[in-house]
């Protein structure tokens, strides 16, 4: 199981609530943006998009991560390694600036009484937190979330059920085969996409995090180990240059549905995926970031070319596919309980200035 803090023990109706908030379009600056915006049930909890819009319209440098089991992640977002819990992530939507996703820094007040005017909200609330003398606030509405979040368990793929219940009818001869290619020593997959939700920085309830990972991939080279200046990746925290370029694995689990791929949605098929990986690295032939990347010098060793045939490639693809957990995906629990998509429209006089 997860861990979850002393300070907010889940429960089912506190994660009830924090599914509303979640689908809420009223807890963004201007009304249009819920946290499904950017995290929508279809596409395994992403947008579909190379890089995320925020409710201002600002176009964010990088895209936005998958929320299946979320609740595992030691730590969050693609290169940072400070933010611990999904208390602490909430915040950085909700009140973030550089860039503005939310945007609700400056309007809580309006937020707290528009959501309190909801005649669903001023029932849910009392009853979810009932020791709170403002059962309203952006503390509680910050535990729900997270406690919603905490349940976006997909353990239900084909890859499930052939592993964890021994159901060997669950994946293909071909699956099988691309399975065994991905944990083979040769190709290494496993040791960046490792673990119960095969990414990287995992933890669970009894076991702590052993503090974050980030690879550099050979996704750029633009000479001497640098990256696109728009985005240098982890360095930005240690401002080592040897930093340049390392992200965090993210989970490979509903892959097939959260394309495009990578940090800043720069690969937009699991085919070109493999064509990356099988070069040690992409090469980018036109641009301003053109570059071969497997000469990146701050690449990992990890990463090395792998030349996988065309027999391999289905194989790997078929693999990938199996990680898709349809029941999470179309589960009517997740989804947005006033039945009206990524986020129902601010009722009126909940848009703000």
């Amino acid at each position: 199981m997860p861990a979850v803090p002393a300070d907010n023990a889940f429960d089912e109706a506190k994660a009830e609530l924090g599914r509303y908030l979640f689908y809420d379009r009223r807890l963004s600056v201007n009304g249009t943006t819920a946290c499904a915006s950017c995290h929508q049930q279809a596409l395994a909890f992403t947008d579909g998009k190379a890089r995320a819009i925020g409710a201002t319209g600002e176009l964010h440098r990088r895209s936005a991560m998958s929320l299946a089991n979320v609740a595992y992640n030691g730590t969050f977002n693609w290169a940072e390694g400070r933010t611990k819990t999904l208390e602490e992530q909430a915040l950085v939507p909700m009140f973030g600036l550089f860039p503005i996703e939310m945007g609700m820094s400056g309007i809580e007040e309006s937020v707290l009484q528009a959501l309190a005017a909801d005649p669903v909200y001023a029932r849910m609330f009392p009853a979810v937190f009932p020791d709170e003398q403002a059962p309203i606030s952006i503390g509680t509405i910050v535990r729900a979330i997270a406690s919603f979040e905490r349940s976006l368990v997909s353990f239900g793929s084909a890859y499930d059920r052939y592993t964890r219940l021994d159901d060997p009818s669950a994946l293909s001869p071909s699956a099988v085969r691309g399975l065994k290619l991905f944990f083979s020593s040769r190709l290494s997959c496993s040791q960046c996409h490792s673990g119960l939700n095969l990414g990287g920085n995992t933890t669970w309830f009894g076991r702590e995090t052993e503090g974050p990972e980030f690879h550099n991939t050979g996704l750029y080279n633009l000479g001497r180990g640098r990256y696109p200046a728009s985005d240098n990746g982890y360095s930005e925290v240690t401002g080592r240059k040897r930093d340049r370029g390392r992200f965090r694995a993210p989970t490979l689990r509903n892959i097939a549905l959260t394309a495009p791929y990578m940090h800043d949605g720069s690969i937009g098929s699991l085919e070109e995926v493999l064509d990356h990986y099988s070069a040690g690295g992409r090469t980018v032939r036109d641009g301003p970031d053109r570059g071969v990347g497997r000469n990146n010098r701050n690449k990992t060793s990890l990463i090395k070319r792998l030349d996988l045939t065309a027999g391999e490639r289905r194989d790997l693809l078929a693999f990938l596919h199996s990680l898709t957990d349809h029941d999470f995906v179309t589960n009517p629990r997740l989804a947005d309980p006033r039945g009206t998509g990524p986020g129902h429209p601010a009722l009126p006089g909940a848009v703000f200035d």
